[in-house]
């Protein structure tokens, strides 16, 4: 890893994901940012009620994506690994704001 390639690894990354049932054939990102901007998002996020898991490896790949843009297939596993343990979370805490649609 070069110097750059470790700097980038520390900086903070965070993806926003949206799914609609029945209108999104996948989840797709509608905010994404590096550094200030990031921790914006969560920020927003956690103000918002909504959990926010941190995965650096999902975060860095789903930061490659455009907004907008649905999560290609090859990140279907890891995004739903991640979306079952939110539910699950949700579930066992009761928290209502997690099963929104």
């Amino acid at each position: 890893m070069t110097g750059t390639d470790k700097e980038q690894a520390r900086q903070k990354i965070a993806v926003a994901l949206q799914y609609k049932l029945g209108a999104d054939a996948a989840p797709r990102v509608t905010a994404k940012g590096t550094g200030d901007v990031a921790e914006k998002i969560v920020a927003i996020a956690q103000a918002a009620g909504i959990h926010v898991e941190r995965n650096d490896p999902l975060a860095q790949s789903l930061s490659q994506l455009e907004l907008d843009q649905q999560i290609p297939k090859e990140l279907y596993r890891a995004v739903a690994e991640v979306i079952g343990f939110i539910l699950r979370r949700a579930a066992v805490h009761g928290d209502p704001k997690q099963h929104r649609k």
